[in-house]
């Protein structure tokens, strides 16, 4: 695992999410790119861990990402994607953006772009960046008179609320044409998704940020709400009984059960 070397354990789990969904239910997400370093990491040792569940929650995420950046693209002649705290993800390979018509900005903290580029390299309308969120310093060598779409998956939950608001607020000030779209979970969700972190092995990971819905956000922010997206929907629809029973239940619970976990899509 030379590649891999040195790289830490939690950048594996949303990726062994994308490989296993893409192996078990390719007609609903495929990953090329994620299941081409299935043997370079401990991807049975992690599954072996989980459940098929929250391996479905995980891409998920990206599945209702990829479709909401592939609509942004066609709405506009020429755009920015920007992804926040991008780690290993591979939304760039899926989606396969047409150069003239959207550049890919992958930001992350120094150790994980280094990491980044040592695994997936840079393509040619890709451009990594290493630095920290929340000073800004990232957005220096982006132009900022596009539209601009910037994904945060998997991250927010990491922070508490008020560096999570602090961030929106910078972020549309930053971008006169920007939209956002990330994950959040209700606090009950939090502390579930706590508990399976542990089981992973991961107890310094804990995850803190939890929104009731996404209107709350976007009022705390002062930006618009332009789509609350329930994780599982289509997901519910096209597999059906190829899931386990208790995914099936999980699923309907958290998308149906005061919505435990959703994709927010705000605007300035």
């Amino acid at each position: 695992m030379n590649r891999f070397e040195g790289i830490a354990d939690t950048l594996y789990i949303p990726l062994t999410a994308r490989i296993y969904v893409s192996e078990h239910f390719p007609e609903y997400f495929y990953d090329e790119k994620a299941l081409s370093l299935k043997s370079e990491i401990p991807y049975e040792e992690i599954v072996s861990k989980s459940s098929e569940y929250f391996q479905m929650a995980g891409a998920c995420r990206f599945f209702n990402t990829d479709q909401i950046i592939e609509v942004f693209i066609t709405q506009h002649r020429r755009c920015n994607v920007i992804n926040i705290g991008c780690g290993l993800e591979t939304s760039f390979f899926r989606v396969k953006p047409d150069p003239k018509k959207a550049v890919f900005y992958e930001m992350d903290l120094p150790d994980v772009i280094k990491a980044r580029a040592k695994v997936l390299g840079e393509s040619e309308n890709e451009v990594l960046i290493s630095g920290d969120m929340f000073d800004f310093k990232w957005a220096e060598c982006i132009d900022k008179a596009l539209p601009t779409l910037v994904t945060v998956i998997g991250v927010f939950q990491y922070f508490e609320e008020e560096k999570v608001i602090d961030f929106l607020n910078r972020l549309k000030n930053e971008f006169p044409d920007v939209e956002v779209v990330f994950d959040a979970m209700t606090g009950k969700a939090i502390k579930y998704a706590n508990d399976y972190i542990k089981k992973t092995g991961n107890k310094d990971a804990q995850l803190h940020f939890s929104a009731d819905n996404g209107k709350s956000v976007a009022e705390k922010c002062g930006m618009k709400l332009v789509e609350e997206r329930p994780f599982f929907g289509v997901a519910r629809k096209q597999l059906k009984k190829k899931l386990r029973l208790y995914t099936r239940i999980a699923m309907k619970v958290v998308d149906e059960g005061g919505r435990r976990a959703f994709l927010a899509h705000l605007k300035a």
